[in-house]
């Protein structure tokens, strides 16, 4: 019986150094982004944390004309 491989689940949050490995930038310049309001984040835990549809949005917004 052959099994599909399902594609790997995108976690729901994202912490910093997630979202500064997915944009190839450094944990600074990724929490300089949420300092500017560029970057829509929120705190679980007293942790700051990207929902993935928000970086998506984030990273479309740079497309735009």
């Amino acid at each position: 019986m052959t099994e599909s491989i399902a594609p790997a689940a995108r976690p729901r949050l994202l912490f910093v150094e997630e979202v500064a490995r997915e944009l190839r930038r450094s944990e600074a310049s990724v929490r300089w982004l949420i300092a500017t309001k560029r970057l829509k984040t929120g705190k679980v835990g007293g942790r700051v944390v990207v929902k993935p549809e928000d970086l998506d949005a984030f990273i479309e917004s740079g497309f735009v004309e």
